[in-house]
């Protein structure tokens, strides 16, 4: 019996990262959907959301106003959120040049600002971009020329994670498979999740955003109900820099994830295959079996450890995982200093699990996360 739920359990984490992408891939053999795309200037809002930048809401700007669209077609909306630091002032240095500061008196959080960025918006299609995030100068030509299929209801860009040295890191190496599967989701349906440093969406399914739930992964929901889909386009690129700071990064997990929680329990209708077809299953085993690999993984483990008992071969493996996860956490807290590089893909499948547990235990006990410090990279 034990070595059953020991196959059941490792059966639903490979799933979980490779079964999935793989029945998607079987999927686009046989069902490809194809959009349109071509170029087309319609009026754009670029929104931005700024607490406390001063030091990096300058190089923001710029890279903005560096952007190659028509003057006359684009609005840029800056929403500072309660910002005390000088952000203000400096983005006001820039109103001559078509930047619009939105001063929100006190800190609601990310998605409190966009909302009331997203009032205040002319535009037709919003884009949306963290201060962090760095746009090609045909970034924005790229993701808008989406919207010329009238299927496509928001459209997510692709992450490029650089490090220190200017080469993708662990983390790239994750994002990269991350992109890689979106792009699979993009082929046979629709994404489940879009990039919250960078995306466009059409106004009308960016009208309800709330505090306490991710914009993005709220604007891909209501892109579905409202019969539409959402997209990757890999041209259209969001550059951010990998963050130095383990524990930071690992915070930065834990919040993601439990916003993205609570913004699934409070869609569990999306579930329902009768109504939404294939998108219930990408929503489940994207969503869901993901952040349940914790759980298998624990499982998998006290069933290891029962085995071990009989079993010299299960002892070892044991041993090897458990000096793996010892290795991770002196990593997390900067025991380590200079970690080995072939040890940095399962130290960061091992830190992603425990972030994804700690969400969970987070959101039993009801916590919610409205507003954060911006995360220095």
């Amino acid at each position: 019996m034990i070595h059953i739920i020991l196959i059941i359990s490792v059966f639903a984490i490979f799933y979980s990262y490779f079964g999935y992408p793989l029945s998607l891939y079987l999927i686009s053999l046989i069902r490809v959907i194809n959009h349109e795309k071509r170029i087309i200037y319609p009026h754009v809002s670029i929104i931005v959301t700024a607490f406390n930048e001063k030091e990096r809401i300058r190089e923001k700007i710029e890279n903005i106003l560096s952007i190659a669209y028509p003057k006359d077609k684009i609005e840029i909306i800056i929403a500072s959120d309660g910002s005390t630091d000088g952000t203000n002032e400096i983005i006001s240095s820039y109103a001559g040049k078509g930047i619009d500061l939105l001063p929100i008196p006190f800190r609601g959080g990310k998605e409190n600002a966009q909302k009331e960025a997203v009032r205040l918006a002319k535009g037709e299609i919003l884009v949306f971009s963290d201060v962090s995030t760095m746009i090609e100068p045909n970034g924005i030509e790229q993701i808008v020329s989406n919207f010329a299929d009238p299927e496509v209801g928001c459209v997510s860009s692709r992450d490029l994670v650089i490090g220190p040295d200017g080469k993708p890191g662990g983390e790239g190496l994750y994002v990269r498979y991350e992109m890689w599967l979106r792009r699979l989701e993009s082929r046979v349906s629709s994404l489940v999740g879009l990039s919250g440093s960078f995306f466009a969406a059409r106004r009308v399914v960016c009208e309800d955003f709330a505090e306490d739930l991710d914009s993005d992964f709220r604007t891909l929901l209501n892109s579905v109900k409202a019969g539409k889909r959402g997209i990757i386009d890999p041209l259209a690129i969001g550059y951010y820099r990998d963050i130095s700071d383990p524990r930071k990064e690992f915070d930065r997990k834990v919040r993601t994830v439990l916003r993205g929680i609570t913004v699934f329990f409070r869609n569990t209708e999306f579930l329902n295959i009768f109504k939404y077809g294939l998108f219930s299953y990408q929503y489940l085993c994207h969503k869901l079996l993901r952040w349940l690999v914790p759980l298998f993984i624990i499982i998998s483990l006290l069933a290891i450890a029962v085995i071990s008992f009989n079993s010299s071969v299960y002892l070892i493996i044991l041993l090897l995982i458990f000096t793996l996860f010892s290795y991770s956490l002196l990593l997390h807290f900067n025991f380590i200093s200079n970690p080995v590089n072939i040890m940095m893909v399962p130290v960061y499948f091992i830190m992603v699990n425990l972030s994804i547990l700690t969400a969970w235990w987070k959101y039993i006990k009801k916590e919610r996360v409205t507003v954060w410090d911006p995360t220095k990279r």
